[in-house]
């Protein structure tokens, strides 16, 4: 934790995420932030740990019919379907003004073959300013690939496997919940060499309009995500951290400072604001903000003495 400077007047908040070091736990969730201009006049960016940016895929893709977003209570279902400009663009277009920002940036890539997923992993390696790979196995949105790639432990391991041996940057493994054990992905993944595992993504939900009786996403069935799923990402968190050794980040229906220091209590790293940045724009910075105040009133001397640091028993 040497290169990330901290003054003696500052709560040290850094954390590290395989090699790659973060001056906060505090990122964006893919799909949630656009590709950070969007939000540019709500967030001091530079101040995040870092962007994960929304999934890219090798050829652009334009996404589900809509309506592709439906209210919950506590939460909303999107069936997007990782709408996306595709590498050439997002490389050409997106990453000349991330990378001016002087934080990582971690690009969530997806794709329906492995051959896809090492040619994205392999074209972004060398990219100036990309921090690491977000590797989306999980997306229930997909048609082909996606669901089959999270929910087979041992497809999320060849998938691994291939994006590591395509690029050098950390590769974090995105977990799909729609499982019946993530320990078992988790640990697979772990083998194949991931640096890193981020969890958790959607859960598979839909809605239904009782006036029309027809479903209210084109798509039929979506992603679930917002407060309704945090207990849930919560309990699988905690669950990989006692499976793997590496660094886990969390997500799910964190909101709040107070939300995010649960999930690094259960054993996360770092966390990442989503669903909450549809809700109030300025989440990231003031769950960032939250964090530093927590550190500082109980004298830690890092915020990393949160990190698995739940009571039990």
């Amino acid at each position: 934790m040497e290169s990330v400077k901290v003054r003696k007047d500052e709560v040290d908040l850094r954390v590290a995420i395989g090699s790659l070091e973060l001056q906060n736990p505090v990122m964006t969730a893919s799909g949630t932030f656009g590709y950070a201009r969007e939000f540019e006049d709500f967030v001091n960016l530079r101040r995040l740990g870092a962007i994960v940016v929304k999934g890219i895929s090798l050829a652009p893709r334009a996404g589900n019919p809509p309506p592709r977003v439906v209210e919950t209570a506590c939460g909303m279902l999107n069936a997007i379907g990782l709408e996306n400009v595709g590498v050439e663009r997002f490389i050409r277009e997106k990453m000349p003004y991330l990378s001016a920002l002087g934080v990582p940036v971690i690009v969530n890539i997806l794709g329906d073959s492995l051959a896809e997923y090492s040619q994205i992993a392999e074209r972004l390696a060398s990219v100036p300013g990309v921090g690491a790979l977000e590797v989306n196995i999980s997306c229930p949105n997909v048609k082909k690939g996606g669901v089959a790639f999270g929910t087979d432990p041992q497809m999320a391991a060849a998938v691994t496997a291939a994006v590591k041996q395509s690029c050098q940057v950390p590769v974090i493994v995105k977990l799909s919940p729609n499982v019946t054990d993530i320990t078992v992905v988790a640990k697979a993944v772990e083998e194949a060499g991931a640096d890193a595992v981020s969890l958790i993504n959607t859960l598979i939900g839909m809605a239904i309009d009782l006036g029309s009786r027809r479903p209210l996403l084109a798509n039929i069935i979506g992603g679930l995500s917002g407060p309704a799923i945090k207990p849930v990402a919560l309990r699988m968190v905690y669950q990989v951290a006692r499976a793997v050794t590496i660094p886990i980040i969390g997500i799910g229906g964190i909101a709040t400072a107070e939300d995010a220091m649960e999930f690094m209590l259960a054993g996360a790293s770092a966390v990442q604001v989503g669903t909450a940045n549809f809700v109030n724009p300025r989440a990231s910075e003031d769950v960032l903000e939250g964090i530093s105040a927590y550190v500082r009133q109980q004298k830690l001397e890092s915020v990393r003495d949160l990190i698995g640091a739940l009571r039990v028993g």
